[in-house]
């Protein structure tokens, strides 16, 4: 049987900002961040799928700046 960290799924997680994080997938999902990616997933696989993804780490309001 697992146990703790690795027993754990996640989400992954993006705000307003273009920002990502992961969140454990049995705690609602915070307010101005939305489900986008692997959901119900081991930890490293929502890690893998960030860094894949989030290639400019800069926040949406700095990278639409002329």
């Amino acid at each position: 049987m697992t146990t703790g960290e690795n027993a754990t799924l996640f989400n992954v997680v993006i705000n307003g900002e273009e920002q990502f994080s992961i969140w454990p997938a049995y705690r609602a999902v915070p307010e101005g961040w939305k489900k986008i990616g692997p959901e119900d997933a081991p930890k490293q696989e929502c890690l893998d799928y960030i860094d894949k993804t989030w290639t400019d780490m800069r926040p949406l309001s700095l990278r639409t700046q002329s």
